[in-house]
């Protein structure tokens, strides 16, 4: 079953690209002691085999999980360049990361549910239902952040998890790509996806 978040107006954060201008031109990066040269994101193809591998070993664990009838198994999905190519494949909406897509519907054949826990904010829930929808995923529940809630994005996770479990859920996996989406406990087990010291994030 699929629990609607809240509807109404979608704001789309438009993604924004930050550029360096050749040397001479008006926007030229003024070489200093105090320069930072950010670190280019590795190519598609590398991210792609990066999460292939981490999926592989969380699709093999799940295999030794489930189907389970003596709990009410569920998984976590983190969303942005966990789920969805954000970084790579920016826009209105963006493709599923299709080995997540792959191992999401292995974990629900699987009589598993799946539970999205994300710090996007609820005035984006209409628009990252549709995404989610339209690429393939199906879920039980999208968590959010609620409106005018700053917690920390591992607080508010884990207060997440701790919400599904209070549903009377046990989540035998919780994938993300940040370390904020993983820390806090509330799962059986945890898998890492690359974030290239936090360009990800």
């Amino acid at each position: 079953m699929k629990i609607s978040v809240r509807s109404g107006l979608a704001v789309i954060a438009a993604a924004t690209v930050c550029m360096v201008g050749a040397p001479g031109s008006a926007h030229a990066a003024v070489p200093s002691a105090t320069t930072v040269t950010a670190q280019a994101l590795p190519s598609y193809e590398t991210w792609i085999a990066d999460v292939t591998a981490v999926a592989g070993v969380a699709s093999a664990y799940l295999d030794t999980r489930l189907p389970n009838a003596a709990i009410r198994p569920a998984i976590v999905l983190d969303i942005d360049n966990t789920s969805l190519e954000t970084a790579y494949n920016p826009g209105i909406t963006s493709p599923a990361v299709d080995p997540i897509l792959d191992l999401a519907r292995q974990a629900e054949a699987d009589g598993a549910a799946v539970f999205f826990v994300t710090a996007r904010p609820e005035i984006l829930g209409w628009q990252t239902e549709i995404n989610l929808d339209s690429v393939g995923y199906s879920w039980e529940k999208i968590y959010l952040r609620p409106w005018f809630n700053t917690q920390a994005n591992d607080v508010l996770k884990t207060a997440a998890r701790t919400a599904i479990e209070g549903l009377g859920y046990r989540i035998v996996a919780n994938i993300g790509n940040s370390a904020t989406d993983l820390s806090g406990g509330h799962a059986d087990r945890t898998f890492k996806l690359p974030d290239y010291d936090g360009q990800l994030d």
